[in-house]
Formats: structure tokens, C-alpha cells, sequence
């Protein structure tokens, strides 16, 4: 089963001046939400926390957001902000769980599996009067070694060879009308719609009023009721890659024994001009 990839604030407050534990604060918004995570994370931020840009350190070769980085670009990355191989890594966001499950998958593919989101991320820890701070983070630079893992990886000819075998259910984590194909997509030049045969598991369904993930016992009952065999593959797919590893962590949660991740999303299939796409619940 691996390191279970989710800490409470009491965990991480307990730990949080461990010599293995490193802290990352993963936040990001929307394009056009007013919010600027680097500004905030200057303001405010866990102690030891570094800040990790997800459209930073990404792969420049393509026009798709945030994809994936190259191994040697989020080695780097991370090398500076004090994150060796031998370290533990906490990741969190300002929301709660929103843009902090990307980067554990990030780490998943990067073959680092010593990592977890923090549950109910900066907001829970705030609200719990924990220490907070704007100082940098003391932490050296470490050295990271990574090995890239493909099998939590899907690209669209995955997904395409998928639609006759068959094999991996696929979940889409964006909202119930976006699915439908009943609004229009936000990103310019990609159709409305869904994958066909893709199943709808809304991110914000997995998740509890105070931004913290729901219980186990709740996301297996949320997967049952979408007919999911948490024992077969299954892939996640959302928008552009983000809440589709919130579902990603829910189904790894609940139990899922193979789960990956569509890195381009709606925002790769949506702008191909044959894809199949189907419209309506």
C-alpha cells in the first residue's frame, strides 16, 4: 500500500521541526481569480514551508498548463527548495485540498513516494491558531534524484487506445454541467463535452465542508454508487490536470489498488480535432 498520502495538522505540528520532514505550500488559483499565491505565501506560511510553483515548473515545450515537468526540471525545483530523496514531504494548499494533491502526484511520478497532502491544508492549520510565518525557509539546498514512474501516467493516445479496450475506467473530476457539455469551457478553442464513457465524480463531492478530504468509509460509499471497482484501473482526468489528482488521492484513499492520471485533461482531448466527445450526463 505505500505511505498513506494524507497527514492531519496535528501530525504535521507534532513534526514540524523533524530533520526528515520538508514543507511545501503548492496554492493555486484559476486564471482570473484575483488571488496570487507567491504574494500570499510571502505574507503567510506554515514554518519551513517553501513555495512550489505548479505553472512554474512545468514542461515549456508544450501550450498545455502546468504539465508535467521534464525529471531533471523538477529536480532542480525541488533540490533548491531543501527536498532531497531521503526527506519526507508535506504538501499543502491555502483552500483546504484543491491544488496541493497535483504536486504529491508530481512526486508519485517522479518515483518519491515519501509524501502527503496535509488535510484541510493552510486554512485548517490557520483556523487552529498553529504557528504561522513570513520568514523564508532555513533548508539547505539537498540533492534529488528522480525516477520517473509512467504507470500513474496517461497521455491522449492512452485514453484514445482506451476507448475500444477498455481496460481503465476513467474518471472525470470536473462539475456535472461541465461534463454535460453544457457550459462553455473556459480555456479558448476546446469543445464542451466529455470523454465517452468517462464517469462524472465531482472533486468537490469528496471533500467536507471545512476543506478537509472525506472519510474513507465516505469515498468508497461516493465510488460504489458510480458502479467504480476500486480493484480495476482507473484513470482521472478534470479541466487541466489539477482536481483531477484530488481523485486521484480520494480513489488511493478509499483503497484503489492502480491509479493514474490524464496530465492533459480536458484542456488536451477537448482541443483535438478528431477526439470523440460525447455530450449530456
Amino acid at each position: 500500500m505505500g505511505v498513506r498520502p494524507l497527514v492531519t495538522t496535528d501530525w504535521l505540528n507534532e513534526h514540524l521541526h523533524d530533520a526528515d520532514v520538508r514543507i511545501l505550500d503548492a496554492s493555486w488559483y484559476l486564471p482570473g481569480d484575483p488571488r496570487d499565491p507567491r504574494a500570499e505565501y510571502a505574507l503567510i506560511h506554515i514554518p519551513g514551508a517553501g513555495f512550489f510553483d505548479i505553472d512554474e515548473v512545468a514542461d515549456t515545450e508544450t501550450n498545455l498548463p502546468h504539465m508535467l515537468p521534464p525529471p531533471e526540471t523538477f529536480a532542480e525545483a525541488v533540490q533548491k527548495l531543501g527536498v532531497g530523496n531521503e526527506h519526507f514531504v508535506v504538501i499543502y494548499d491555502a483552500v483546504g485540498i484543491y491544488s496541493s494533491p497535483r504536486l504529491l502526484w508530481t512526486f508519485h511520478t517522479m518515483g518519491h513516494e515519501t509524501c502527503a497532502v496535509l488535510d484541510g491544508g493552510l486554512a485548517k492549520w490557520r483556523s487552529e491558531n498553529r504557528p504561522t510565518t513570513s520568514q523564508a525557509p532555513p533548508h539547505r539546498p539537498a540533492m534529488f534524484s528522480p525516477a520517473l514512474n509512467r504507470e500513474i501516467l496517461r497521455e491522449c493516445n492512452d485514453l484514445l487506445s482506451n476507448l475500444k479496450a477498455k481496460n481503465e475506467q476513467v474518471l472525470d473530476a470536473r462539475s456535472p454541467s461541465r461534463f454535460a457539455g453544457l457550459e462553455q469551457e473556459p480555456r479558448p478553442g476546446v469543445k464542451p463535452g466529455h470523454i465517452p464513457a468517462s464517469v462524472n465524480i465531482h472533486y468537490a463531492e469528496l471533500i467536507n465542508n471545512d476543506g478537509t478530504l472525506r472519510s474513507a468509509e465516505d469515498l468508497r460509499s461516493i465510488f460504489e454508487k458510480r458502479t467504480i471497482d476500486l480493484g480495476s484501473p482507473i484513470v482521472t482526468t478534470c479541466g487541466s490536470g489539477i482536481t483531477a489528482a484530488i481523485v486521484y488521492l480520494a480513489a488511493k484513499i478509499a483503497g484503489a489498488t492502480e491509479v493514474a492520471l490524464y496530465d492533459g485533461s480536458w484542456a488536451d482531448w477537448g482541443s483535438m480535432v478528431n477526439a470523440p466527445i460525447e455530450i449530456g450526463p
